[in-house]
């Protein structure tokens, strides 16, 4: 039987951390990205969008599909993780100006 591929582990500091600490926004940095993009090669992955946008730019775009979906993810994540504003998921809304 053919071994499953490991999930690799997702960390912040160290060889491979390739996300943010939730206190600097979480989500992905620019070297974890890239060595993403690497290893999938055809993906189209982005790093957030955190400046300031053009009204209807493809930027203001993304960050409104993001905000809608992670406004989802965070409505159906557990209590504590929604009244905890240093969860994860509220740092990168932060981030990306949710």
């Amino acid at each position: 039987m053919p071994r499953k591929p490991e999930k690799p582990i997702r960390k912040t500091i160290g060889k491979g951390g390739n996300y943010r600490k939730t206190e600097s926004g979480a989500g992905m940095t620019k070297k974890g990205v890239a060595a993403y993009r690497k290893a999938n090669p055809g993906s189209k992955l982005k790093t957030a969008v955190t400046g300031e946008v053009k009204k209807g730019s493809k930027a203001a775009k993304r960050r409104k599909s993001y905000c809608a979906r992670s406004a989802g993810q965070l409505r159906n994540s557990s209590a504590k993780t929604k009244n905890d504003p240093n969860s994860r998921i509220r740092q990168a809304r932060r981030r990306w100006k949710c």
